[in-house]
């Protein structure tokens, strides 16, 4: 009698564990949903013929279909794909750059023997906490730097981040035991050695998702291509991007432009469709990246082990 009722209390346990995860993967699958709609509507605006939008606004179900929105972003044809380059190379340099950066930097917090340690923990938090403002940025780059049009500007300030690194400080005491850089010392392996070989291999969740918001931070600055970048040949991605709609509202709002042919190219030029085509140029590289770098956010910093 006594186990069948220690039974029924594991099963209606077990009954209402089951309820609740289907409660749970409902509300989720509700939120994914509401996620993913306004990224559903971007897509189908991006093939909207220009003329729904005056009829019908914003639709899941346009009654008309068209590409008018990426012909007029493609014209651009050579500049894009110069642009991508840039995008794409400030990208991976700047993110490789700076993970390497950080890590070693934070490795170094993490060592107790380190005599800087305490003033460089506080000389990183400053920044976080203190600037000096955009345009005192703005003149040191220019003037004392020579920064203006010059490729860097777009590497280095987004290089290094104080966050970042007590991500990192944190994920190596943490996660990394002191037992394997302890022996790697009575081995003979000095500090380098002991970085690369031992600390940095343990770091791969940790450095993949730093590395991920590092790489989508880049990929979405436009703000300091717009204040430092005047050559074509060095323009990323959303600044041209920015530019192409700025025409097109500029082509629409112009004044010098008569009526007439103001209310006739309404319909013709897609500025809407446009718009929405730039929204998904821009964000597609990083949806296609994003589910491979998933993983490793749910890893966490579970990872890491003494193994004997």
């Amino acid at each position: 009698m006594r186990e069948n009722k220690e039974d029924k209390v594991v099963y209606k346990t077990r009954k209402k564990i089951g309820k609740g995860q289907y409660i749970l993967t409902f509300c989720l699958s509700l939120y994914t949903l509401f996620c993913a709609l306004p990224i559903l509507l971007v897509f189908v605006s991006a093939f909207t013929d220009e003329s729904c939008f005056s009829s019908e606004g914003f639709t899941y179900f346009p009654s008309r279909w068209s590409t008018d929105g990426f012909m007029a972003v493609l014209k651009y044809g050579k500049q894009l794909a110069v642009s991508y380059g840039v995008t794409i190379g400030v990208t991976l340099s700047g993110t490789l750059l700076g993970l390497l950066l950080m890590s070693m930097f934070a490795y170094a917090l993490t060592r107790k023997d380190f005599p800087l340690r305490r003033f460089m923990t506080v000389f990183i938090t400053i920044p976080m906490l203190f600037s000096g403002g955009q345009l005192a940025s703005y003149i040191i780059n220019t003037n004392l730097y020579h920064m203006k049009d010059n490729i860097l500007i777009l590497i280095l300030p987004l290089c290094v981040s104080t966050m970042n690194i007590i991500i990192m400080r944190t994920y190596i005491k943490g996660s990394v035991p002191e037992e394997l850089m302890e022996s790697a010392r009575i081995d003979g392996a000095g500090e380098w050695r002991t970085f690369f070989q031992i600390t940095l291999p343990l770091m791969k969740p940790c450095l993949a998702s730093v590395g991920f918001m590092m790489a989508t931070a880049y990929w979405n600055d436009w703000q300091s291509a717009l204040l430092y970048i005047t050559s074509d040949s060095k323009k990323p991605l959303q600044l041209l991007l920015i530019n192409i709609s700025k025409s097109i509202d500029t082509l629409l709002n112009s004044k010098n432009v008569p009526s007439s042919a103001l209310a006739a190219m309404q319909g013709s030029i897609p500025s809407n469709s446009a718009t929405m085509a730039t929204v998904l140029i821009v964000i597609g590289p990083i949806m296609i990246a994003y589910p491979f770098f998933q993983k490793y956010f749910v890893k966490g910093i579970t990872m890491g082990s003494v193994k004997g």
